[in-house]
Parts: structure tokens; C-alpha cells; sequence
């Protein structure tokens, strides 16, 4: 029995600068949706990358569809666009560049940083007017999502100076607790409308 069901995201733009920042967000937002927060950076740095070559690289347009699919446990996050044309992927150590040229170099370690980035990664053409690059990354097992929130909320608030605000991060305590005891508000008249009444 499956017991996640496949999900799919598609979005077809021009890889232009303006809008590789917008697919971004984009991307991030459906992970997040999807409950994947963990694979957030990776991926957005994969996307990213890989819109930067059809950019820099593509012909006759720039046109291209960035496309995600979990499914299980596998995130594969593609990008196709309109050039047959297969990248020339540099021989990389696993420690660096081979050799000097390439330590100098300021450009074309997009496809270098996907593969340092994902689980795999590959090249496919897409008939005779195209291509697909994809990577796959491991999906986390899903928690309880009211876990997750609350772990995240807490984590991301975790940093924060309280001690002015009568809240200090105690081990085991949530953020919300007060680390003393509040004093009950003093009984007044009811306000209505701004005026005491």
C-alpha cells in the first residue's frame, strides 16, 4: 500500500534573471506546502543553477518548463527548454577542480554545484528539439504536521532576546509558556468605545 500519493508542479517561463527569482519563491512555497522544508536550499540552489544555463546557454529561445514530482521518497526536480544541444559537463575531483584554469574560472560550475547538491542528476534529450536536466533528492519520512510546525516555530524563535518580555527559553518549555508567573490583569470598569465606563 502507498501510503503517500505522488504529487506534481509544473511552471513554464522565459529563464530571464527577474523571473528565476520568482520561480524560486515559487519552488519554495510548493515544498514548503508539500512538507518538505528540508529540501528547500537544495533544490532552490539546483533550480536556480540549472535556469542560470538555459539563460546563458539556450537556443533559439529561453523559453522552459521547471517541473517537481515526489514521488515516495523521491523529489526529481527537472528543467526542460528548447535546445537539443547536450551541456559539456567539466570533470570535477570530488575535492575541486582538476586544475588551475578551472579554480580561475568565474563560470560553468552550474552543473558541478546540481551534482554536489543532489542524489543524482542526469542529461536526457527531449526529441529533436530539446532537452531535460534533472537531479533527485531524498525526501525526509513525513512527521505529524502539527509536530513539524510547532518544532519549526520554535526553532526559528528559539534565537530571539525575551528576557526583556518576561519569556526565557527553558529547556522543555515552549516559547509561549511565560518563565514566571503573570499576574492576573487588575479588575476594572468595563472600556467601551475607548471611554471608561
Amino acid at each position: 500500500m502507498i501510503s503517500e500519493p505522488s504529487r506534481y508542479y509544473a511552471v513554464e517561463l522565459q529563464a530571464l534573471p527577474s523571473r528565476i527569482g520568482q520561480v524560486r519563491r515559487i519552488i519554495s512555497a510548493h515544498l514548503r506546502h508539500w512538507q518538505l522544508d528540508a529540501l528547500v536550499d537544495q533544490a532552490v540552489l539546483g533550480v536556480t543553477e540549472l535556469l542560470t544555463n538555459v539563460h546563458r546557454h539556450a537556443r533559439p529561445d529561453k523559453d522552459c518548463t521547471v517541473e517537481l514530482e515526489l514521488l515516495l521518497d523521491r523529489l526529481t526536480v527537472s528543467v526542460r527548454d528548447h535546445d537539443p544541444r547536450i551541456p559539456e559537463v567539466r570533470p570535477l575531483d570530488v575535492f575541486g577542480p582538476v586544475d588551475d584554469l578551472d579554480a580561475l574560472a568565474t563560470s560553468g560550475r552550474g552543473l558541478g554545484i546540481v551534482r554536489a547538491v543532489s542524489e543524482s542528476w542526469g542529461i536526457r534529450p527531449c526529441g529533436a528539439d530539446g532537452k531535460v536536466v534533472w537531479f533527485t533528492l531524498t525526501a525526509p519520512p513525513l512527521g505529524s504536521p502539527v509536530e513539524e510546525c510547532a518544532r519549526a516555530g520554535s526553532s526559528a524563535l528559539a534565537d530571539l532576546p525575551l528576557a526583556g518580555l518576561g519569556y526565557s527559553r527553558l529547556p522543555g518549555v515552549p516559547l509561549s509558556v511565560p518563565a514566571e508567573a503573570v499576574p492576573a490583569p487588575s479588575l476594572a470598569g468595563p472600556v467601551l468605545a475607548g471611554r471608561p465606563g
